[in-house]
């Protein structure tokens, strides 16, 4: 059965094609498995709250009609704007529009949140535009540009400040000499837009809409991590070619369920540490049902999802066998107001045969954030760039210079092939049992064996984290990190130039290897390659006293025909590294007709091609994990298809393009 909505009706009617509803809501309490529930353009200022859920071979369709023209918005619009001050102006707002839930009186906080503002989950917006909160009345009559966002003072001059007087939410705001009753002047009032308010509500797709602003709360892997959007502990939902901005905090959720006792019980109780409350967490959720059979496995397809205070995709468990795909990600957390350990383009615990293919994501504070048991995942075809502050920013060593990639305390495997990193910096390595094939590399590792240095002598960073059985969310086992276990083959290096500011920033922080600017897997020159770390290895007998603890030692790192440009330097066991210091490699990134492309002399200059394929029996298996650097299905990968698909020769070229010509291509 097809369910019709227009918001544009006069009288809601039966759902037909001649009487729609007037509210998307009034089809989702109806819709069944093998329905489908098509939405005319205009506005839905509502919460859906999907009642049913659909069937493997049976879904729940929600369309809009026309790509992007149905907005389900959490804001409504304020018009009872009156002078207060100057350029000031202020509006009463009843409580009873918020009901149990007001943005302007809870405060983003949680597990994990180290900003030092108490800035709230509503917001309020200029001609759909994020204006700045401020925590005293005299920043509106006076505003002053706030220099740690990433956007222009003319925006961030733009203040807003809330308090309550009685049974009403006072908001004062500085339109910069904007009229806001003639303006398009909103504020968040709902916290979700699309979301089951229960869990199982699975097998939907949701596709084509346009989903904006919404009062989400902090959303870290130790709480209920809600989102604008998202499955809520189910399975196989789809979510595709929707536009999603302008979250508070996450835009779509795949995250992790209410489990009230352990509900950011770090942050309320402060009597367990964060990281065991973690543990706690996962283990409790495998108790309760966590498995390949009930949570996850959804694709998240050709989304643009930009303008979100935290992440634009969260996630913890239940994201687990799912595929991110062709989505354009970008300006998350430009805005600087919010700060903590989970913020990102995407950030994603527990990415358990998860992949990430053929996205393009930039300008977000770090671009793709994988936390703890990225196993089985997979990383490919993807464009990462301008994931580092602008010039001109305040920097502030609480919000430090992101990344394009951070991968943390997993075991493994994980996999990263075929992408372009572009950034300053191009991965934040605090992790074991990753390889890299086949990627253009233009920044650096840092991070690297972070937290294993005391007084010169080597120790393993003292967190023990997951690890699972292959393919499956049941755990194996838990171990620290001894950093180590890398692979790199076929990759292209490329030092780029760093500027004074982000070299300045990083002197002022006293942290082990935090910013590296050397492009190059240099970072890696004190540890053993393979061939001599199993070499000491042998059968243990108690009469061979000690050889047992040397397992507590950096593991190896491996690989093989990687190309170093511009000073990039190799790692010191790395035999046949080429390395070129004669030719200077430019590497710009630009659009032409609003698409990505890649200006470069680079192959000009690349050598002849010596390489082998790589395969999963080159890579092998993670070392704590024992899983190989294999498909989900558990077959073998082969790399013989490029940054675009297109196949490879017997001896590939090096990086990610296969020839002169793909590497000329628009990029996306």
């Amino acid at each position: 059965m097809i369910y019709y909505v227009s918001a544009k009706v006069f009288r809601s009617g039966d759902g037909t094609k001649e009487h729609p509803f007037k509210s998307i809501s009034e089809a989702a309490g109806l819709a069944k498995p093998g329905d489908e529930v098509c939405v005319m353009p205009g506005v839905y200022r509502e919460y859906v709250d999907p009642v049913n859920a659909g069937l493997p071979d049976k879904r729940i369709v929600y369309r809009s009609e026309k790509p992007l023209e149905a907005v389900i918005t959490g804001a409504e619009v304020v018009k009872n704007w009156k002078k207060h001050e100057g350029d000031t102006w202020v509006s009463r707002i009843g409580n009873g529009i918020f009901g149990e839930y007001n943005p302007y009186t809870v405060a983003v906080s949680g597990d994990w949140y180290f900003a030092p503002v108490p800035v709230h989950t509503g917001e309020v917006y200029l001609n759909g535009k994020a204006m700045y909160e401020v925590m005293d009345l005299k920043d509106v009559l006076d505003p002053k540009p706030y220099k740690q966002s990433w956007e222009s003072d003319e925006v961030t001059v733009l203040k807003w400040y809330t308090a309550q007087d009685g049974e009403d939410t006072l908001i004062y705001a500085n339109f910069g000499g904007k009229d806001p009753n003639e303006e398009c002047v909103e504020i968040n009032v709902r916290r979700n837009c699309f979301y089951p308010s229960k869990e199982g509500v699975g097998y939907i797709t949701l596709s084509g809409f346009t989903i904006k602003q919404a009062a989400t709360q902090w959303a870290p892997p130790t709480a209920y991590q809600d989102g604008m959007v998202g499955p809520h502990w189910s399975k196989g939902w789809i979510i595709e070619d929707c536009e999603i901005s302008d979250s508070r905090c996450s835009g779509i959720s795949l995250g992790k369920y209410l489990q009230p006792e352990n509900n950011n019980k770090w942050t309320i109780y402060g009597l367990k540490d964060g990281t065991q409350t973690e543990r706690d967490n996962i283990m409790q959720a495998q108790a309760e049902g966590w498995s390949k059979e009930t949570i996850g496995s959804h694709i998240i397809r050709r989304c643009n999802i930009h303008d979100c205070g935290q992440t634009g995709i969260v996630g913890h468990l239940g994201g687990v066998f799912s595929i991110i795909e062709d989505n354009h990600i970008h300006h998350i957390n430009n805005k600087q107001d919010l700060a903590g350990a989970e913020i990102g383009g995407i950030k994603m615990h527990a990415a358990i045969d998860v992949i990430y293919r053929r996205n393009h994501i930039h300008h977000c504070t770090r671009g793709l954030w994988l936390d703890w048991q990225a196993q089985g995942t997979r990383v490919t075809q993807n464009l990462f760039h301008d994931n580092t502050p602008p010039a001109g920013t305040d920097i502030t060593p609480l919000l430090g210079l992101g990344e394009d990639i951070f991968i943390e305390v997993s075991h493994g495997p994980t996999l990263i092939d075929n992408n372009l990193l572009l950034s300053p910096c191009s991965c934040r390595i605090s992790t074991q049992g990753m390889a890299f094939v086949h990627n253009l590399i233009a920044g650096s590792f840092t991070w690297v064996g972070y937290g294993v240095e005391n007084g010169g002598a080597y120790l393993p960073t003292p967190r023990y984290t997951p690890y699972h059985l292959p393919h499956r969310t049941e755990v194996a086992g838990f171990m620290t990190i001894l950093h180590g276990d890398m692979r790199f083959y076929n990759n292209i290096f490329v030092q780029q130039e760093v500027s004074e500011e982000y070299v300045a920033h990083a002197k002022k922080t006293k942290e082990v290897d935090q910013y590296n600017f050397v492009c190059g897997t240099s970072v890696y020159d004190d540890y053993p390659t393979g061939k001599e770390y199993f070499a000491k290895f042998g059968a243990w007998t108690i009469d061979d006293e000690g050889s047992k603890d040397k397992y507590y030692e950096k593991l190896p790192v491996d690989g093989a025909g990687n190309l170093y440009f511009n000073g990039a330097k190799p790692n010191s066991h790395e035999k046949d590294a080429y390395v070129d210091d004669s030719h200077k490699i430019e590497l710009t990134y630009t659009e032409e007709n609003g698409k990505p492309v890649l200006k470069t002399n680079l192959y000009d200059y690349l050598p002849e091609c010596t390489t082998g394929t790589i395969s999963s029996s080159v890579l092998k298996e993670a070392f704590e994990s024992e899983q190989r650097f294999e498909n989900p299905d558990g077959t073998e990968i082969i790399f013989n298809e490029d940054y675009f698909g297109n196949h490879r020769a017997v001896n590939p070229l090096y990086g990610p393009f296969e020839s002169r010509e793909a590497a000329a291509e628009k990029l996306f």
